[in-house]
């Protein structure tokens, strides 16, 4: 990001917009500040792949081009929006299954009770979770504030700038918790929770490139003519789009028989990519 900053930075104001937005990011015409900053704050949210090809653009050449730049933790799945769950230890199961229904919607949830091998050293483990999450999500349970963990899991996520939500179950949401979008968990399955959790990362700015990214590569993994129509939905519902997306969901229908042969679908794939090509 700071060699983008510095090198894009260097242009005229013209082409800085110019590029930022070739490259599906935001711009404003209100901005008082040195242009370097101003790219800086408005790649601040750009997903991982989005950065390494501007940086390329940009003539910044990496070390070795066939080493990844980062080791990824095994727990995170490829592509998913990246939730760190926190919870109490006897509300498990109820992490678990939200955990599986959260897959659904291309969310991977980090749910420590299930995610952590016994002969791991776990902080370690809780630790790399939260530096690496995308978000977080609070499961608040009766006597949530008593636990000696869950605090400070919050904390660590709010000094990262993440976006967290709440859900409540009985425990009233107190201090900063209070500051979160807040769901009201009582009585609900976890099905019908993960959908209110997808639909609210989707929407939320700082995560819904990468519940955009999620959404284009389940659609591309479609395992049912069911699924594929459901994926289908989300993907018109999407409100950004990055330039990949329309080859990316036009090859899905020739290389998936459960995309291609879905009533329907392959008209609206090629609907939603020109829909995009015009914007």
């Amino acid at each position: 990001m700071k060699e983008i900053s510095g090198r894009l930075g260097a242009e005229s104001w013209a082409l800085i917009d110019t590029t930022l937005r070739q490259f599906i990011l935001p711009t404003t015409d209100s901005w008082s500040g040195t242009p370097d900053v101003y790219v800086l704050r408005m790649i601040e949210d750009a997903t991982d792949d989005v950065l390494i090809d501007l940086a390329r653009h940009t003539g910044y050449q990496f070390e070795n081009a066939d080493t990844p730049l980062r080791v990824d933790p095994p727990f995170w799945d490829r592509g998913m929006l990246r939730l760190f769950v926190s919870h109490l230890a006897v509300h498990k199961d109820f992490a678990g299954a939200l955990q599986f229904q959260l897959s659904r919607y291309g969310i991977c949830a980090f749910v420590a009770h299930t995610d952590i091998e016994p002969t791991q050293e776990w902080q370690t483990q809780i630790e790399t979770a939260l530096a690496t999450c995308d978000a977080l999500l609070a499961l608040l349970h009766d006597r949530f504030h008593e636990s000696n963990w869950t605090d400070q899991e919050i904390g660590f996520a709010m000094g990262r700038g993440v976006p967290a939500f709440a859900v409540h179950f009985g425990q009233t949401p107190y201090g900063f918790i209070g500051r979160f979008q807040a769901f009201n968990g009582t009585g609900k399955t976890s099905e019908v929770l993960a959908y209110e959790i997808f639909d609210a990362y989707r929407k939320n700015k700082q995560t819904q490139r990468k519940m955009a990214e999620a959404v284009v590569s389940l659609f591309e993994h479609s395992s049912s003519f069911a699924e594929a129509k459901r994926l289908m939905e989300y993907l018109e519902e999407l409100t950004v789009w990055e330039p990949s997306f329309a080859s990316r969901i036009r090859a899905a229908v020739q290389n998936n028989g459960q995309v291609g042969s879905s009533w329907g679908v392959p008209n609206r794939v090629e609907a939603l990519a020109i829909k995009w090509s015009k914007k």
